[in-house]
């Protein structure tokens, strides 16, 4: 960041000696990225709602931020006037880290003037000490367009923070000089273009996200065992159908992941290393149940947590359920809805899997799978005899994480679960 130092050093000491009546009084207040993410989550500026001198006011929304799980919106600290942008579009960013600068005691009407300092500092930059350009602060999606098109960075001059090269300076050099547009060369452990008639669709922020966190489980984490057992839904079904009219006079749906919540976390007290995180030294364990509940996106998946989910009842956890999901699909999840989970339940079955083997969410310890609901034949013992009835069943997985719990752990946690779903009470 030695680059965006220097430039809010130059701009201020211009504005200062420019508009000495104006900025004598002047207040910087940073704009904080916020320490709210899950650890492991990246995050980039989305977009930035305001230029820079553009007049802001106090919670106005200024920016947004992409993480691997939601979109959040920053809001400005304090009225005043955007002094400067520390952090462009497509940039990645981390908590604590400054995203702009706001001039307090700026009146709106400084706009132009904020406008014009950088631009006179840009064509100082190779008769000062802006003229540096640190390349290492590129972003992402800088490097990737410079890779792509194999170009001199040094041919094209940054608009950015600090001179800075930005995803826009690119695109309007290739448009400028469609010579520049020769491809890279093709690395050796990087697949060619296919022959064969197709299209690419670039991936998800998100798509790219579940990627790394599904491989890095699997590869890299935690060895992964998977138990199966078999449910019988008889005793949920006859006791949805009584209680649904009631939870539906006061607006909650009841589904069967509302009675799936309940009988997990009766079997992670049961069996509360399944309630866990390993650590090299130690196994920690959880006094607090905080449930993620796997959501299918139209690009991915989100695991919004019910907190706490050890002190719900039935209504309650359909309730905040149904809130959840409702709110995931509509991409309007806040970050601390997405953090702390300790155990994650995804009903795959609702799209009409039978059975699956998921993938542990790290850095969690185990997961439970739900399979499609369907009427099979089952061979039952009456009065000594076997005979055959035509039940509601359901195959039920848990994967574990091998480190911390063996299959005799895995069986007595869906021991448990199944009991509790087969005795419920009407």
């Amino acid at each position: 960041m030695i680059e965006s130092t220097v430039s809010i050093h130059a701009l201020t000491q211009s504005m200062h000696s420019k508009y000495p009546e104006r900025y004598n009084m002047a207040k910087i207040i940073n704009i904080i990225m916020p320490s709210t993410e899950q650890e492991g989550t990246t995050s980039v500026i989305e977009k930035w709602f305001k230029n820079q001198g553009d007049p802001v006011k106090t919670n106005e929304p200024i920016l947004e931020v992409n993480t691997d799980k939601v979109t959040m919106e920053i809001s400005s600290p304090t009225d005043g006037v955007l002094m400067e942008i520390l952090k462009q579009e497509g940039e990645e960013v981390t908590a604590g880290e400054v995203l702009g600068k706001i001039d307090s005691k700026a009146a709106a009407k400084t706009k132009e003037t904020l406008k014009e300092a950088p631009v006179s500092q840009r064509r100082e930059r190779k008769d000062s000490t802006i003229q540096t350009r640190v390349d290492t602060g590129l972003s992402p999606a800088v490097k990737y367009l410079i890779k792509k098109h194999n170009i001199d960075i040094e041919a094209i001059q940054g608009s950015g923070a600090g001179s800075r090269v930005t995803a826009a300076d690119i695109e309007q050099y290739l448009a400028k000089t469609p010579a520049a547009r020769k491809p890279a060369p093709v690395k050796q452990d990087e697949s060619p273009q296919s022959t064969i008639p197709g299209k690419k669709i670039p991936h998800s922020r998100m798509r790219k996200r579940i990627a790394e966190h599904m491989v890095e489980s699997m590869l890299k984490t935690a060895p992964h065992v998977t138990a199966i057992f078999d449910a019988d839904m008889s005793a949920i079904i006859a006791h949805r159908e009584k209680e649904r009219k009631k939870f539906e006079k006061k607006g909650v749906k009841l589904t069967f992941t509302a009675y799936f919540v309940q009988a997990a976390v009766k079997s992670l007290q049961a069996v509360p290393e399944a309630n866990s995180r390993w650590h090299e030294d130690a196994l920690e364990i959880f006094e607090d149940c905080n449930i993620g509940i796997a959501t299918a996106l139209d690009d991915g998946l989100i695991v919004p947590v019910i907190q706490k989910a050890q002190k719900l009842d039935l209504f309650k956890t359909a309730s905040i359920l149904q809130d959840l999901t409702a709110r995931a699909r509509e991409g309007k999840l806040k970050p601390d809805e997405v953090q702390n989970g300790t155990f994650t339940i995804t009903n795959h079955g609702v799209s009409g899997s039978l059975i699956a083997t998921p993938i542990i969410n790290q850095p969690q310890s185990a997961i439970l799978g739900i399979g499609k609901l369907e009427k099979r034949v089952i061979v039952v013992e009456k009065n000594g005899q076997d005979t055959t009835e035509i039940k509601p069943m359901v195959y039920v997985t848990l994967t574990i994480d091998h480190r911390v719990l063996d299959g005799f752990k895995a069986n007595q946690f869906l021991s448990r679960f199944v009991e509790i779903l087969q005795k419920w009470k009407k």
